[in-house]
């Protein structure tokens, strides 16, 4: 497969490697972006890619809370003026209060009602109101039986809107207040360090694996005998574990504790246990490809330059 300039130019803005680290990567990898990435990690010239990192959408994340129930919705607009409209945040904050009352999928809350009429309508409304098209891209909902669902909302524009949106569940017959102030320290904590999952159990296999197999080959080239391998593996493994999982994290609030252990002192403190259940994280944007425009070209297209 022939190696392009776009793609060099591509895997070097992913992976930071030097452009003809990048060409080498592409050429082993067949050119293979995903390979190629791994290729330079394996030869240790690049960090893992952060897809969250090369995407982005406007509009707003909403959380809301009722009880031991609480949702957390994102819904995008095209520009980031609309999202400071006063309209736009009444509309995520009124959807985000609706899907309290959902199963948290994005069908229950486009039907669910909302002044009358459906979610979905109610955003028809908004973009021949607003003139810019919308979309509720994405809801969920945590719900315990007894305790606390924390709610976080970090670069907040207003009460329960902003860029990132959070919710930590906690299970506990014990004090309430304690319980959600630990919480929001952990839905900030979650906030600030994006965690994969929960724990280990929650991981998914195929990145598990494909972390297995960088860290095998890095392990490989230090021409170390099979047994010192795996350990070397199982090391690097563990820590993977450590920055990737929020229970084996160390906790932002205080680092000489994981969250583990400070849910686990909480527990000793109010005389209850307590069990961290879930989490979700909206990040604005994430995961959307955002359309880039190459004005020069546009003005000499449209000139005949």
């Amino acid at each position: 497969m022939s190696i392009t300039a776009a793609m060099v130019k591509e895997l070097r803005e992913k992976s930071g490697a030097g452009m003809m680290d990048c060409k080498t990567a592409l050429t082993e990898a067949g050119g293979d972006m995903e390979a190629a990435v791994d290729w330079l990690r394996t030869k240790g010239l690049a960090k893992a890619a952060k897809k969250a990192d090369r995407v982005a959408a406007e509009g707003l994340v909403g959380v809301a809370s009722e009880g031991t129930k609480a949702a957390v919705i994102e819904l995008n607009s095209e520009t980031d003026f609309v999202a400071r409209n006063e309209g736009f945040q009444e509309l995520v904050s009124n959807v985000a209060k609706v899907a309290v009352g959902t199963d948290g999928s994005v069908e229950a809350v486009s039907t669910a009602n909302l002044g009358g009429k459906p979610v979905a309508d109610a955003i028809t409304d908004a973009i021949a109101t607003i003139g810019e098209n919308m979309t509720l891209r994405r809801t969920a909902v945590l719900a315990v039986n007894e305790g606390v669902v924390a709610t976080y909302v970090h670069s907040s524009v207003a009460d329960g809107l902003g860029k990132i949106g959070v919710l930590v569940a906690l299970e506990s017959a014990g004090d309430k207040d304690k319980l959600n102030g630990l919480g929001r320290q952990i839905a900030m904590h979650v906030a600030a360090t994006s965690p994969l999952s929960l724990n280990t159990e929650q991981l998914d296999p195929a990145v598990v694996e494909r972390e297995k197999s960088v860290f095998s080959e890095q392990a490989r080239e230090s021409g170390k005998p099979d047994n010192i391998i795996e350990k070397m593996v199982e090391g690097r493994l563990r820590k993977f574990y450590e920055e990737v999982t929020l229970v084996k994290q160390a906790f932002v609030i205080n680092p000489d504790l994981t969250v583990e252990q400070a849910v686990e002192a909480l527990a000793k403190e109010i005389g209850a246990e307590v069990k961290l259940t879930g989490f979700v994280r909206f990040a604005l944007g994430e995961g959307i490809e955002k359309e880039e425009q190459d004005f020069a070209a546009e003005v000499a297209a449209a000139t005949g330059q």
